[in-house]
Parts: structure tokens; C-alpha cells; sequence
């Protein structure tokens, strides 16, 4: 079982590769409240809603001082056919080699089909200005997520 973060905790810092092929770093982000969102493949159909979902929401989000990442262990390349794909307005960041999703507690052993897995686990994360953990969410569906995150924030 990996460590999983909690209210409270800092937030592990990183440097990821973009799909427009820039470093972007969690610290860079000082000052504004993030939204840290971990899914299994980019183009798959629950990770596409999802990504559409923060995308139509990401105008009020920021409106209330959120940024939004969304990581996967997808190559920039594939993450910019995916932003182009579904027109998506948020940025998207590869952790090819998912030491990032470890550090979050976004991989490890999940249940899939009633069976016992390694794999991505679905969670999102809210960070405040001074990069510690707001809101640590693991197993989140895919539908309905951002919305019920909008709920947990109190903007709607």
C-alpha cells in the first residue's frame, strides 16, 4: 500500500514536461490555490470526460483562484493530441516514469474488475498558496467529479 497524503501535508514538490513541451513546477505555483488531478491514460473515455469536465469549469475555478493540473504517465506528445483532440483549455503534464503519482499516493494496488492491480489510482488534490494539502481525494470516479469537487470547495 503506498502513503497517501492527507489535509494538511505538504505537497510533494515536481517538475513535469507539459503538452506544450514546458517545465512546469508545482513551486512556480506559490501564491495561487492548485487543483493536482492524477488519471490512467489519456483519449480513454472516463479520463476524457473528466478532462472536459475541468476544462468547461476552468474560467470559474480560476475565477476563484484554482489553477488546474492534470498528470498521467502519457508522453507530451500524446497529451498535446489529447488537448487538441477535445479542445482542452487546462494544462496537462507527463510523469512518464510515475515517480509523481508515487509520491502522491496515485499508484499502487487498486481494485479493478473486482481484482487486485498496480495502477493509476483516480485522485485529485487541492493545494493552497503556501503548497500544502487541502483536500486529498483517492478513488474519485471520473463523472460527476468536478462537480462534486466545485460542492467540496463551496462554489456552487
Amino acid at each position: 500500500m503506498t502513503d497517501r497524503l492527507a489535509a494538511g501535508d505538504t505537497a510533494p514538490d515536481f517538475t513535469l514536461t507539459s503538452d506544450a513541451d514546458e517545465q512546469v513546477s508545482l513551486s512556480d505555483l506559490r501564491g495561487k490555490k492548485v487543483i493536482v488531478y492524477f488519471y490512467p491514460a489519456a483519449m480513454t473515455p472516463g479520463c476524457t470526460k473528466q478532462a472536459c469536465d475541468f476544462s468547461e469549469s476552468l474560467d470559474s475555478l480560476r475565477g476563484a483562484g484554482y489553477e488546474v493540473l492534470g498528470v498521467s504517465k502519457d508522453t507530451p506528445a500524446k497529451l498535446a493530441k489529447f488537448r487538441e483532440r477535445d479542445q482542452l483549455t487546462l494544462t496537462l503534464l507527463s510523469d512518464e516514469d510515475l515517480a509523481v503519482h508515487r509520491s502522491y499516493g496515485a499508484y499502487g494496488t487498486k481494485k479493478l474488475y473486482g481484482k487486485e492491480v498496480e495502477g493509476v489510482i483516480r485522485s485529485t488534490f487541492v493545494i493552497d498558496e503556501d503548497g500544502t494539502v487541502e483536500l486529498a481525494q483517492y478513488n474519485v470516479k471520473a463523472t460527476g467529479h468536478v462537480a462534486k469537487l466545485r460542492r467540496d470547495l463551496g462554489l456552487d
